[in-house]
């Protein structure tokens, strides 16, 4: 980008697109598996009604707050342009 409130090139865009894209499918991956520790349970045994509320409940929160914060991670974290150490490479600044 050109600055603030410029305009984007083909290829940020298309970066963008595909950050977005993993960013939303990891996000889904990372909530089921949160729900599925928490509320699971609720689901595979005979519990107590009460308690098998509750599960589901706090799993079904955990999994939003989970899908939200890793959205919003991936997103911050490309903004940034953090880059994943390379090994065996001198970095710049050495």
């Amino acid at each position: 980008m050109d600055g603030y409130g410029g305009r984007r090139n083909k290829a940020e865009q298309d970066a963008w697109t595909v950050e977005i894209g993993y960013a939303l499918l990891s996000a889904v991956l990372v909530a089921g598996v949160a729900f599925g520790a928490v509320g699971g349970p609720a689901l595979l045994f005979d519990l107590p009604p009460m308690l098998s509320t509750v599960l589901l409940r706090v799993g079904g929160t955990l999994a939003a707050v989970a899908f939200v914060a890793r959205v919003v991670g991936v997103l911050v974290s490309f903004r940034q342009g953090a880059q994943p150490s390379q090994p065996g490479r001198t970095s710049p600044d050495s």
